[in-house]
């Protein structure tokens, strides 16, 4: 019986992990880069926002810099459903817009060695679908925001040959709802939904390595590897206006008010970039990457009261890859207009293994910017980009708790706006 109201208690969130609508990993900080959807983001070593991207980059700045950047996200994400056993609407957008942005500085200590730190979020959002809607016994809101401090340095060891090396402090904030259906128990019909809410904060720590290689004046090549990052978040009694029948055999069980546990990892990360100066006008630029997004898909979670169950969930995620390519065309001494596209495989293949609260997919970015050196000392940038997140189809079998879900999003896209300044001193 204990083992059953345990599988009751978690049933609203192990279907998933708190996430953001479209996608966890963010390249998008509001940098230059945003310009080329991410496109040589490793070897481009053009601003302080290398700092973070790839530290080795740092030995190519010739002066102390820091770089300002201010972002706008929107998120517009609706689900429309095919079949609820529980009713219920669609849930609206689902997303929304939020303010963001980040923080870069170099410091040139002499010529060949720099140090530097990035401030930022790289992986986050979350969806808020309201308490009505068709899902709601999946998920209701669901959200990891994280900011990240991220020092380092980098040391030119020759000519052609760059190293880097940081190191990250990434706090995390997840909070994570979900209706209880107290009407599905028997004996309790008619009975309003209760409510699952788990609310927590926690700091994990990590590490980034860089290399750059320059076997030509006009050709960078990049390298970079990011750590994976544990968290855990804990809370206590998350289960509210539970009806009598099902809070009384929770407390027969020893179950009431019991603490629960989750673990996950922000997944680790490998990126090759290239850049290359085809002419004094022309660039061309791009990128592949690696995430280990099987190691996110198994989440641990422990229930402790009386006594202390564990569970790891395998979501049975695939790892993924990331493609870009993109250009620069400098069409007057002070203007740089950027673009650039990028692609990233899904970590979920079948409808039946994503959930509303993960509704992850493929991922197309599109992204275009401009520059404009306003003097020696001060450039200014404006980016924007769009990333189409795919339909993210869900066909959830829930049980007699949750019931069936099935339905995809017919619009699931992020829109980033961004204003960037870089000060030379």
């Amino acid at each position: 019986m204990k083992l059953r109201m345990l599988c009751i208690i978690i049933a609203a969130f192990l279907a998933g992990s708190p996430a953001w609508g479209a996608g966890l990993w963010l390249y998008e900080g509001g940098t230059p880069d945003l310009g080329t959807a991410g496109a040589g983001r490793a070897a481009l070593a053009a601003d302080a926002s290398t700092a973070g991207a790839n530290p080795a980059g740092m030995t190519r700045l010739e002066r102390s810099q820091m770089l300002l950047a201010v972002q706008g996200i929107y998120v517009n994400s609706r689900f429309d459903t095919e079949i609820a056993d529980f009713g219920g609407g669609d849930g609206g957008n689902a997303g929304g817009f939020v303010p963001a942005g980040g923080l870069h500085y170099v410091h040139s200590m002499t010529e060949d060695f720099k140090m530097g730190v990035s401030m930022g979020s790289y992986f986050g959002l979350g969806v808020d679908y309201g308490d009505s809607w068709a899902g709601r016994y999946y998920v209701t809101e669901a959200e990891l925001v994280t900011l990240g401090v991220n020092p380092g340095m980098g040391y030119r060891v020759n000519d052609w040959l760059s190293l880097g090396a940081g190191f990250s402090i990434v706090y995390a904030e997840l909070t994570q709802k979900a209706a209880v259906n107290n009407a599905a128990v028997p004996g309790q019909a008619g009975l309003a939904d209760g409510r699952l809410e788990i609310e927590d904060d926690d700091v994990g720590y990590g590490f980034n390595l860089g290399v750059l290689l320059e076997p030509r004046e006009d050709t960078r090549i990049g390298i970079t590897y990011r750590s994976e990052v544990d968290l855990e978040f804990e809370d206590t009694a998350p289960l509210k206006n539970i009806g009598p029948i099902l809070q009384g055999i929770l407390n027969i069980s020893g179950l009431a008010g019991s603490k629960v546990d989750i673990d996950m990892t922000i997944p680790q990360a490998v990126m090759l970039s290239g850049y290359h100066q085809l002419n004094d006008q022309w660039a061309i630029l791009g990128n592949v990457g690696w995430q280990d997004w099987s190691a996110f898909g198994k989440q641990d979670l422990t229930l402790t009261s009386t006594t202390a169950r564990s569970f790891t969930k395998d979501l049975d995620y695939d790892d993924t890859w990331h493609f870009a390519l993109g250009a620069q065309y400098r069409f007057a001494p002070q203007w740089l207009w950027s673009v650039g596209a990028a692609y990233d495989t899904s970590p979920v293949d079948d409808d039946d293994k994503r959930s509303p609260d993960l509704p992850l997919d493929r991922q197309i970015r599109i992204g275009t910017g401009i520059q404009y050196d306003w003097n020696a000392d001060v450039t200014i940038g404006l980016a924007y980009e769009y990333l189409d997140a795919g339909d993210a189809g869900i066909d959830q079998e829930g049980g007699p708790l949750q019931g069936d879900l099935k339905g995809e999003y017919d619009t699931n896209a992020i829109h980033f706006m961004a204003v960037n300044v870089i000060w030379r001193f």
